[in-house]
């Protein structure tokens, strides 16, 4: 039997990267996967095809998990849809990377609601399904730089220790009901982000790292699928570091 076999996961920002990834795995291992996209509905019926290859199945819904109702709305969907919410990723991340001195408003308000509002209100949405079946595990996507913070990166570090207290927070909260909620720290990861830097710079960032290797999305996606399964029902309130031993 699969790991995720007959669950139903909610995974936001799916489209690239990690969370595409991510997305990939809990399909591998037998689940139904939930995703968010913003505008394009041809680029989400694109990756619903591609998920669902082999006996897959995904599903995407257009939301904006930084709004409070348009989340709630999601949730309400995907009971009346598939009868409940087993597994909740909250992914869904951007940067605005810029010194404190030149941060706008605007800049730290965006990170801020896209990272961490995002996680309150899906988490808030999902704790009714959940709370009725005494069942669920939720997945918060922190960061290295969460735990350690970084020079122009105020807005994203915040929202990243942000949502290292909150699962803390949510787990204790919720333990008693059978429902787990852990973070993940990712550190340095390859990407198609990362595959346009200066390949020097990138080199040495590798050399810094005692694996002496950046990490992969499936790196993350693995230790996901080990928070969102039974492998890990006595884990709770816990922040898991895939980072190469960057953080040790």
């Amino acid at each position: 039997m699969k790991l995720l076999e007959n669950k139903i996961v909610i995974v936001t920002g799916a489209s690239r990267g990690i969370g595409k990834s991510i997305a990939e795995e809990c399909v591998n291992q037998g689940a139904t996967v939930i995703f968010t996209y913003l505008s394009s509905k041809e680029k989400a019926e694109a990756l619903e095809a591609e998920l669902s290859v082999n006996g897959g199945f995904a599903k995407g819904y257009k939301s904006d998990a930084s709004k409070f109702d348009e989340a709630q709305e999601l949730v309400d969907n995907v009971v009346s849809e598939f009868g409940t919410v087993d597994v909740l990723i909250n992914n869904a991340g951007i940067t605005r990377d810029t010194l404190l001195m030149r941060m706008s408003e605007e800049q730290w308000d965006e990170v801020i609601n896209t990272n961490l509002k995002s996680a309150f209100n899906l988490t808030k949405a999902v704790q009714r399904p959940m709370l009725k079946a005494r069942s669920g595990s939720i997945v918060n996507m922190s960061s290295v730089v969460g735990v350690k913070g970084n020079a122009g990166q105020a807005n994203y570090a915040a929202s990243k220790a942000g949502l290292i207290g909150f699962t803390k927070s949510v787990a204790a909260e919720l333990g008693s009901r059978n429902i787990r909620c852990n973070a993940i720290a990712p550190g340095f990861i390859e990407t198609e982000m990362t595959d346009a830097l200066d390949q020097k710079v990138v080199q040495e960032w590798r050399n810094g790292i005692p694996l002496k290797r950046g990490g992969s999305p499936k790196d993350v996606a693995n230790a996901t699928v080990f928070l969102a399964s039974e492998m890990s029902a006595y884990v709770t309130g816990q922040t898991i570091h895939v980072c190469g031993g960057m953080l040790m």
